[in-house]
């Protein structure tokens, strides 16, 4: 009897291989995908279901279907990909810097200058030194600065 490719081994491999690859130059881009790698995650499950049905495959009926050996291989492969893309994302990009220097709740902020809304500078000093909309003496005595992370 004529031994027989094991395609399940092969097409899961390369689904795990399409998941790994694929995140930075296209799921990395849309915040749907960037933010929590789904489709990534999905690509590795079928990957996984495949390798693990060619695996039984190979092991179950050895004189039908090639890949015992090279079928452990590319799973290693694939568990270890897996792992390290889960760790890289999961973990690594996860880790924030210290903000030691950062100032706290209710410590007064350095002077700073950023655009309003008619794209003028505007300190901080001239902000809390210009008199409130609608009272001639009353001066503002703080600021509220709130600060929203981004993708740039």
């Amino acid at each position: 009897m004529k031994r027989r490719w094991n395609f399940w081994l092969w097409a899961g491999f390369l689904l795990v291989l399409a998941g790994l690859l694929s995140y930075v130059p296209v799921f990395a881009l849309f915040p749907l995908t960037r933010d929590f790698p789904w489709v990534n995650l999905l690509l590795f499950a079928g990957g996984a279901v495949l390798l693990l049905g060619g695996l039984k495959r190979a092991f179950g009926q050895p004189d039908l279907y090639r890949g015992k050996i090279l079928g452990s291989i590319m799973a290693a492969l694939s568990i270890a990909g897996i792992g390290f893309f889960m760790y890289g994302l999961f973990y690594v990009a996860r880790q924030l810097p210290d903000s030691a220097a950062a100032p706290r709740v209710g410590q007064k902020a350095p002077d700073f200058t950023l655009p309003d809304q008619n794209d003028k500078p505007l300190t901080l000093a001239e902000l809390l030194a210009s008199p409130l909309a609608g009272a001639a003496t009353a001066r503002a005595n703080g600021a509220l600065l709130i600060f929203y992370r981004g993708h740039w």
